[in-house]
């Protein structure tokens, strides 16, 4: 097995790549209209919550998919690779599974290709990061 070494700086701003996309996906301008209302959410719903909370969590989430893929991409250096890597772990692991649980709890299809459409989004822009930057 190889020694893979992990560029942190790269771990740090792949983490915070979804922030980015997150912030523009779920925008009422792009998919957070649709997004809430397939939820059943209102504003005043997500005003509620400790939003340090939620971004803390999630940002910690988001440390632990990019160190994740790093491992998985091994010493990968080219960008269009890693992009690859980063769509199929998107679409082939992440959407597959949120797929899975959409269909037993009854959510919608439109749902489904809102936050599966993030997560393969984001974790391809991951790879990329995590690729160019070794």
């Amino acid at each position: 097995m190889e020694n893979v070494v992990i560029n942190y700086w790269a771990v740090l701003v792949a983490g915070l790549s979804t922030f980015l996309i997150g912030g523009l996906w779920y925008s009422p301008a792009v998919f957070g209209k649709a997004w809430m209302k397939e939820n059943g959410f209102t504003e005043e719903d997500l005003k509620n919550g400790s939003m340090a909370k939620i971004f803390g969590l999630a940002f910690f989430l988001a440390l632990i998919a990019a160190i994740n893929l790093a491992m998985f991409m091994g010493q990968e250096d080219d960008p269009a690779t890693g992009a690859l890597w980063g769509f199929l772990a998107g679409f082939g692991w992440v959407a597959t599974f949120v797929g899975t649980h959409y269909l037993f709890e009854r959510k919608s299809f439109k749902l489904f290709l809102i936050n599966a459409g993030y997560s393969v989004v984001a974790l391809t822009v991951m790879g990329t990061i995590l690729a160019a930057w070794k």
